[in-house]
């Protein structure tokens, strides 16, 4: 008679290799996190202000310049304001992030985006919008700040209004 008090062992040394990879995939995670914190805070002040730009201003701390190399698409008319399909695409060089602010939403920064090094540029996203109001579409590109603005007219506001 033969008795076993625990799995084979051949089967034995596969779990235990497992568990040392598994162990050393968790060993590296709390140091990941550690590391993109470091070099990209959250924009919570940006986030809370009312005024466009100064929430321009906190996120990124200068000013944009128009530019015919960013295409802004968003429809004139949002039939509801609590879902407004608005996409960024760019031919800018070296695009480093994409902001949206809505001018009279209660906060101004709707959504912002950060794009690592050989990313497409190009963003796509449904915002709620209060009312009637300019969408500003702002990309950070090779260090420098470019603007695209659109009017989008709303008929139902989805802010609370």
């Amino acid at each position: 008679m033969t008795v076993h008090t625990g799995p084979h062992p051949t089967r034995r040394l596969i779990l235990q290799g497992a568990v040392s990879v598994a162990l050393i995939g968790l060993g590296n995670l709390p140091f990941a996190p550690a590391r993109a914190a470091a070099n990209d805070k959250y924009p919570e002040e940006a986030f809370k202000l009312k005024n466009e730009a100064d929430a321009i201003k906190a996120l990124y701390g200068k000013t944009a310049e128009p530019s015919d190399k960013i295409k802004l698409d968003a429809p004139e008319i949002a039939e509801n304001g609590g879902v407004v399909p608005m996409s960024v695409t760019t031919t800018l060089d070296k695009v480093t992030s994409i902001s949206f602010f809505v001018a009279e939403n209660p906060n101004a920064l709707a959504a912002s985006y950060k794009f690592p090094e050989g990313t497409i540029p190009a963003v796509a996203n449904r915002l709620k919008m209060a009312k009637t109001s300019n969408v500003t579409a702002i990309v950070e590109a090779d260090g420098k700040l470019y603007s695209a603005t659109k009017e989008v007219k709303v008929t139902v506001g989805g802010c609370g209004g």
